[in-house]
């Protein structure tokens, strides 16, 4: 069955959503089984730690930039018509929005697109956290701040009307972003090889790169043949998050990419820990940790929508096709993470242990 006969029967609108369930089944069960984490590799990088979490991350990261790249050389895809390459991109969105989502993602104890697989496999507080986080991502779009979110963005914004491609600012040629994938995922291999992580593992880390080509792949197949617009697209969790709220509260809402991407994830993951064996309600452990993630998947909200994307959309999906504002606002996630990790929790284990 082809996509356009997919689309003659069901139509635009719901192919665009079956693309993106489609999407986040394969993203839910590739993140729960490889226990991909982008907080978890920027608090073990903080502690002088390349362990299997920062292999995971890297090889997660790397494998995208190689699987998107080469859907480009094979004409599967074109970044330049990805929405967040065809629109303005903000600077300083991305270096603002990217220090306070790192902030949140290390006092909420995971990022938005990791609080979603734990809330599929029972973590009641990932569950609480994520629906904060949604909320808030809706009030920063379109609600009480948005106006902080413009003033903010409008700060410093990319020239000529698009966002601007890391590859041709830097003038290297279009084959570079291949190769520098592959580098990066040799090294993924090498720290994977140093801390025995398993081949299933690492297939599963692939597996989430893997979803996020198949996220610009698929979205972009379906602008080739669509009469209406569609946007080019793939896996992130802020913009997601709060169009999937207001879908359930709003009758008016029509179905997307988006619509179908939340609970692919959560279908995914749940499927993969119930194969597994691993799911499990989990609660708040107190008051403190209860208002820390709180407060952390606000930050997450703001920050997310503020810098373009989260720690999935800016610092996967962004960078696998070289949007420079992206790459800056994963750079900025990391020094926020870091710096909160170094600040919050490093002092309070000190004196834990003390």
């Amino acid at each position: 069955m082809t996509l356009l006969s997919i689309v003659d029967r069901i139509g635009e609108a719901p192919t665009a959503a079956l693309l993106g369930l489609i999407t986040g089944l394969c993203f839910g069960v590739a993140a729960q089984r490889s226990r991909f984490c982008l907080r978890a590799a920027t608090v073990s990088f903080a502690r002088g730690r390349w362990d299997d979490r920062v292999a995971v991350w890297l090889l997660t990261f790397s494998t995208a930039v190689v699987w998107v790249q080469a859907a480009e050389m094979l004409g599967l895809m074109r970044a330049a018509d990805a929405r967040m390459m065809a629109v303005p991109g903000s600077w300083s969105g991305a270096i603002i929005g990217g220090l306070l989502f790192g902030a949140g993602m290390v006092l909420a104890r995971g990022c938005s697109g990791r609080l979603l697989v734990l809330a599929a496999t029972g973590n009641l507080r990932s569950l609480v956290s994520g629906l904060i986080f949604a909320v808030v991502a809706q009030m920063t779009l379109a609600g009480l701040l948005s106006a902080p979110r413009e003033v903010l963005a409008g700060l410093w914004i990319t020239p000529g009307g698009r966002n601007t491609d890391l590859l041709t600012a830097l003038n290297l040629p279009p084959m570079s972003g291949l190769f520098i994938g592959l580098a990066l995922a040799g090294f993924a291999l090498v720290l994977a090889h140093r801390n025995r992580i398993g081949a299933a593992r690492l297939i599963f880390a692939s597996g989430v790169g893997f979803a996020v080509a198949l996220g610009w792949v698929l979205t972009f197949g379906l602008s080739q043949i669509a009469f209406d617009p569609v946007q080019v697209e793939s896996a992130t969790f802020t913009g997601p998050s709060a169009h999937s709220l207001m879908f359930v509260l709003d009758r008016n809402a029509v179905l997307e990419f988006d619509i179908g991407l939340v609970p692919g994830v959560f279908i995914g993951a749940f499927l993969a820990a119930w194969v597994t064996r691993e799911l499990k309600f989990q609660g708040y452990e107190g008051a403190a940790n209860m208002r820390r993630a709180i407060f952390g998947a606000a930050l997450m909200g703001f920050g997310g929508m503020l810098a373009g994307g989260c720690a999935i959309g800016a610092g996967v999906t962004g960078g696998s096709i070289f949007v420079a504002t992206a790459w800056c606002a994963l750079f900025a996630m990391w020094i926020g993470a870091m710096a909160t990790d170094w600040l919050i929790d490093q002092p309070s284990s000190r004196a834990a242990t003390a």
